[in-house]
């Protein structure tokens, strides 16, 4: 199944869900498709906006089948949810383990929990968690550059992959001028926290709002425990470089809180000499036990993107960059720490990935 475009009036187009068959189904890559006839298979009916209607997740019935037949759609008398979202794009509807979740469930699993994903418009809704008490920083998928993603399921490794797009921020005229943007490196590392004395305070007023407080207490502002990370896309002289950053703070409930807050943060402001460019800061809280003395990060970088994994992914931040000195072979890569606490680098491990081979066939 996938989104078409029908023309409505002469200048005005509105969406509809369509499908097609593979040619040969013998043919492992699924290389040439068969559009039917009948479709479109699914109009937007009356209170639906039809600009913003696309991008079907199909799913399996416990019961065992998909669809009678892919080609009869009947709009259900209540829907699963619904609200005032504006752009509800990118829907995923799969089961999860109740009890425990090293592994991820077949659609075709009976369960009795699902999840529901989709991709809002920015700010238009919030959901609440089943226990809003353990989500108190709002956690999100990715804290960064992250839109429209979909899910599938890997049955060999029996996990769920989620995988969407990196927002471009800069100019469609510098976007083809800077060409392929494939995998450059992707490096591996784990911090040991010797000791966390002299943490300091987390502000209250900043509890909830890890953007913010990347901003105030950024990299460049010794800290008690941190900030320790990397430089990625580094020139020779530091002139460009983005930051990727854990900094520990004391939590904020009360003064005699012994509970640490582990906040990691992407800092693209120096990313690039060029300044007409955008370039926010990205952050988010770890729900990480720094008391155990140790924290991994993992990034993945290229010549446009930094995508980051704290903990081993339970805080993930993408970052769109821009360098104009730090390209190719004069990218480097540096670790540092600006905190007054110890920190030792027990693993480093990086990989060059060769260019990517476009198969044009």
């Amino acid at each position: 199944m996938y989104t078409g475009d029908k023309q409505k009036t002469q200048d005005l187009y509105h969406e509809v869900q369509n499908i097609a068959f593979p040619k040969n189904k013998s043919d492992p890559l699924l290389r040439e498709w068969v559009k039917p006839g009948s479709n479109p298979i699914i109009v937007p009916e009356g209170g639906i906006n039809d600009t913003k209607f696309r991008d079907p997740t199909t799913a399996w019935h416990a019961e065992g089948h998909w669809s009678r037949d892919f080609k009869r759609w009947t709009r259900v008398r209540k829907p699963l949810h619904s609200a005032a979202t504006g752009m509800w794009e990118c829907p995923d509807f799969y089961p999860v383990a109740v009890d425990g979740w090293q592994y991820g469930l077949d659609t075709s699993v009976p369960s009795n929990k699902h999840v529901l994903k989709n991709s809002l418009e920015v700010g238009r809704e919030r959901y609440v968690p089943d226990d809003p008490a353990s989500d108190e920083h709002h956690l999100r998928y990715d804290y960064g550059n992250f839109y429209a993603s979909k899910t599938f399921y890997d049955p060999v490794k029996r996990r769920w992959i989620l995988w969407g797009w990196a927002n471009e921020s800069d100019t469609d005229t510098d976007d083809v001028a800077k060409g392929w943007a494939g995998i450059q490196a992707d490096v591996e590392m784990s911090f040991e926290v010797p000791s966390l004395e002299g943490v300091e305070a987390l502000d209250p007023a900043l509890a909830n709002d890890a953007q913010k407080l990347c901003s105030v207490r950024g990299v460049d502002v010794e800290g008690g425990v941190g900030p320790f990370g990397l430089w990625v896309l580094a020139s020779s002289k530091l002139e460009e470089r983005t930051t990727i950053f854990f900094r520990v703070f004391k939590a904020a409930h009360n003064i005699n809180s012994t509970k640490l807050v582990v906040l990691m943060c992407s800092d693209p402001t120096m990313s690039s000499l060029s300044q007409n460019l955008y370039k926010p800061t990205f952050a988010g809280f770890v729900d990480t036990d720094i008391t155990k003395g140790k924290i991994s990060l993992r990034s993945l970088i290229d010549g446009s993107v930094v995508e980051s994994f704290g903990a081993g992914g339970r805080t993930c931040i993408l970052s769109r960059v821009y360098p104009t000195l730090a390209r190719g072979d004069e990218a480097r890569l540096h670790v540092f720490n600006n905190g007054k606490a110890d920190i030792k680098v027990s693993q480093l491990i990086a990989w060059a990935m060769k260019p990517a081979f476009m198969n044009g066939a």
